[in-house]
């Protein structure tokens, strides 16, 4: 491996609270290893059209606490194509870029090490997205303040559901995973949760709300992770509507949305992101390359880029069971 000198990092994939926390601690991590820090503004497109500016101190000054990112976020098609990637490579051997740290979820992490293997850049990752859906890390970055958001506001939509008797769907983020859900259903007091991970079957559902609205208790909360089979929040209470059965009941929907992605992070999402990023500045300096950093039981791990997708992360069965009781 050729002497390290300076790191490049980008965000990537969708924002996440705490990637700017992490942008600072690989900044300040790699000056006390008397390394140069360049930031690659805009992701994977940013890269290939060299938007890239120098991160001192000052520049990640203050930031700990911020949403979102202050090198941006893209995605692109050009980086999907060989002749993206090259050009890409070529931007870093011009700005002087020896190693990689990659902030992103599992689209980012699948691009880093396609663009390792075709190109030999040293590069580790640091787990960034809200579904918390990557093998090798207990938690994601942003995944905390994003349960913290959406509880926020399902607590606030049950004072509504309980004040009007209504049964309220509440679609969170989650496309192929169920973590938000399941961990808001039970936060939140949710008469139901639905997730990708396990198949919705319609009647059952139907069968539980109307039990639960036809008891002393005449709201209800239906939690519904925006992958569900079903096709998330509003498909379902297409459903439900055209079962004459629910025409006595007030049905409403509220889709949370990109609200779960914003705000300023969570103490746990900004430790979380602190220790990742210092954490992927000493791998590099160990010599690892196309790894991502995790924590796992409380300590630093790192894993195989290619077992963060191969290998699905489970959701707590346990938890799932709870659900069923605690409804």
């Amino acid at each position: 491996m050729q002497s390290l000198r300076t790191i490049g990092v980008f965000t990537s994939g969708g924002d996440a609270p705490g990637m700017n926390a992490c942008v600072r601690a690989v900044v300040r991590a790699a000056h006390a290893h008397d390394l140069e820090v360049l930031g690659i503004r805009r992701g994977y497109e940013g890269m290939i059209e060299g938007d890239i500016v120098e991160l001192d101190g000052k520049s990640v000054s203050n930031i700990v606490q911020k949403g979102g990112t202050i090198l941006k976020s893209a995605r692109s098609k050009a980086f999907r194509t060989p002749e993206g990637r090259a050009t890409a490579a070529q931007q870093l051997r011009r700005a002087g870029i020896d190693g990689l740290i990659a902030i992103g979820g599992d689209g980012t992490l699948r691009g880093a090490a396609l663009f390792y293997e075709e190109h030999g850049v040293p590069l580790v990752g640091c787990p960034g997205t809200i579904d918390n859906d990557l093998f090798g890390t207990d938690e994601t970055i942003g995944y905390d303040t994003a349960l913290n958001t959406a509880i926020e506001n399902i607590d606030r939509i049950r004072d509504t559901a309980d004040a009007h008797d209504r049964l309220f769907l509440v679609e969170v983020m989650g496309r192929d995973a169920g973590f938000i859900a399941l961990n808001c259903g039970i936060g939140g007091g949710a008469e139901l949760v639905l997730i990708p991970e396990l198949l919705t079957d319609l009647d059952d559902v139907k069968r539980k709300i109307l039990s639960q609205m036809s008891s002393q208790t005449r709201s209800s909360i239906v939690v519904v992770a925006e992958g569900d089979e079903l096709g998330g929040a509003n498909r379902i209470a297409e459903a439900l509507r055209k079962d004459p059965a629910f025409d006595p009941i007030d049905l409403r929907v509220c889709i949370l949305g990109h609200t779960q992605r914003g705000g300023s992070p969570t103490v746990r999402d900004r430790v979380l992101a602190s220790r990742l990023g210092a954490a992927a500045v000493d791998a590099l300096v160990e010599g690892h390359a196309n790894v991502m950093v995790g924590i796992v039981n409380g300590s630093i791990v790192l894993t195989p880029s290619r077992t963060v997708w191969s290998r699905r992360k489970s959701i707590d069965y346990d938890l799932l069971k709870l659900t069923e009781i605690l409804r």
